[in-house]
């Protein structure tokens, strides 16, 4: 399986989804180790920089991961040049180019580090274990009338509760009315049509709204207002498009690349802790389940 470039910075929750976030490391510091590999010495000022990289509450926490990940990456480096591995750098999509030392720890994971690719066995046993994992999103199409208020306001959210109370009263008799008091009321862009919010997902909406559509019917208006971060609401579903989920067919490529990756990063992790046990490292350990990896 073939590594990506560069030392792994994600946060413990980004996923890799989201870019790094910078962690501030100025303030007064507690005195640093000197860290090293191999009698290498890590400037303090590449850890300094590397630190930005490393989202930490506190600037002890991201000068360390900090200078995990420029030890293991100097431990790599060095054990590609003991094999007299050639850089040969490269591209990404977006033209983004490796540098030396990165394509070195690419070649050098390329060769150390071979995986099994999942079969068919193990890839229907991980989707029949996470089936929820591989379905469609609900679909819903509603409409609201939102009375504006700020929750901190007491009196401005109590008066948005006792106009949506009333105008769910006239509702109750007139549920025809809906559009026409969305048009007249609502505080919400979507007035204009009639309240009307198109179709869209839980994640496009709070929970408390999201509850509310799922504990109605298809033409149902909810029968007490709904309270959010923005106002109250009056809700009425008019459809809920129900997710499936997705045939393994479907999915077994996504599924056998996601095992293999797994597998792969416990084979680097393990591969790692083997050169940092024969070498002499200073300042900094890189044993264990925090030991930084390459992606």
């Amino acid at each position: 399986m073939t590594a990506t470039l560069l030392i792994d910075r994600r946060g413990p929750q980004d996923g890799g989804a989201q870019p790094p976030q910078r962690t501030s490391v100025t303030g007064p510091l507690a005195p640093r180790p000197s860290v090293s590999v191999n009698g290498v010495v890590i400037a303090h000022s590449a850890i300094a920089q590397e630190a930005q990289n490393h989202p930490a509450e506190q600037p002890q926490a991201a000068w360390q991961q900090a200078a995990r990940a420029l030890a293991v990456r100097e431990l790599l480096v060095q054990e590609a040049r003991r094999l007299d591995l050639v850089a040969q750098p490269v591209e990404d999509e977006e033209g983004r180019r490796e540098t030396d030392e990165e394509a070195l720890i690419r070649a050098l994971l390329d060769r150390e580090i071979v995986v099994p690719q999942a079969d068919q066995a193990s890839c229907r046993r991980y989707y029949e274990k996470n089936r929820n994992r591989f379905r469609s999103l609900d679909v819903f199409e509603a409409a609201h009338i939102l009375f504006s208020a700020d929750r901190r306001d007491e009196a401005a959210f109590a008066a948005a509760r006792e106009a949506a109370r009333e105008a769910l009263e006239l509702l109750d008799a007139h549920p025809e009315r809906f559009a026409d008091l969305a048009r007249e009321l609502s505080a919400c862009s979507s007035s204009g049509n009639g309240g009307h919010l198109g179709q869209f997902t839980r994640a496009d909406v709070t929970p408390d709204f999201a509850a509310a559509l799922d504990r109605l019917e298809p033409g149902e208006i909810a029968a007490t207002p709904i309270e959010t971060q923005y106002g109250v609401h009056i809700i009425r579903l008019d459809r809920r498009i129900e997710g499936k989920t997705l045939p393994f067919e479907i999915v077994r490529d996504r599924i056998a690349a996601f095992l293999a990756e797994a597998v792969w990063r416990r084979a680097a992790a393990q591969y790692i802790c083997l050169l940092a046990g024969r070498a002499t490292i200073t300042g900094v350990k890189l044993g264990g389940a925090d030991t930084p990896l390459v992606q």
